[in-house]
């Protein structure tokens, strides 16, 4: 559902008179959730987040009056070593697909890795995801992981 609100400014504001529209598309949870449930995890290619639990729709705050998207997400073990891939790979899905006046803060769920901290910091600090970016291998990599996330909720194995 596209929730859309308008502001129209009158002549005494200073407009012209025949109003202005300033669209603001509203997004909620479930909207975010559908957009990344379907990445494939990038060790267990054939299976998506959600099928292994790493997603749920619990797990995402949206505030559209804040303009910011919470994502947190649960790695399946404790030492998972793709867990920064995987929280990437949900940030550029999110930056690709959200209006871009959203903040975005991808998250381990807490005490659910034991490199919590700095897997965080790497995920939210802009200068580190630039630079993984910039690596034509790992963007190869996400790459693969996304295919699967334009097919919304469908299961990754389903080409």
């Amino acid at each position: 559902m596209n929730v859309k609100s308008s502001l129209w400014i009158s002549e005494e504001d200073g407009d012209s008179g025949y109003g202005s529209t300033d669209d603001v598309e509203l997004i909620d949870g479930d909207e975010v959730f559908d957009l990344i449930r379907s990445i494939s995890d990038p060790e267990h290619r054939s299976m998506s987040l959600e099928q292994l639990a790493v997603v749920s729709a619990p797990q995402i705050t949206v505030s559209n009056d804040c303009n910011h998207v919470m994502v947190e997400f649960t790695p399946t073990v404790p030492h998972c070593g793709m867990s920064t891939l995987i929280g990437l790979s949900i940030r550029v899905r999110l930056l690709r697909s959200l209006p871009t006046r959203f903040k975005i803060d991808i998250k381990v769920k807490p005490g659910s890795h034991q490199s919590e901290h700095a897997v965080n910091k790497q995920l939210n600090d802009k200068e580190r995801v630039a630079a993984a970016l910039e690596n034509p291998a790992l963007v190869e990599v996400l790459e693969t992981c996304l295919a699967s996330a334009s097919r919304h909720g469908q299961s990754p194995d389903l080409e």
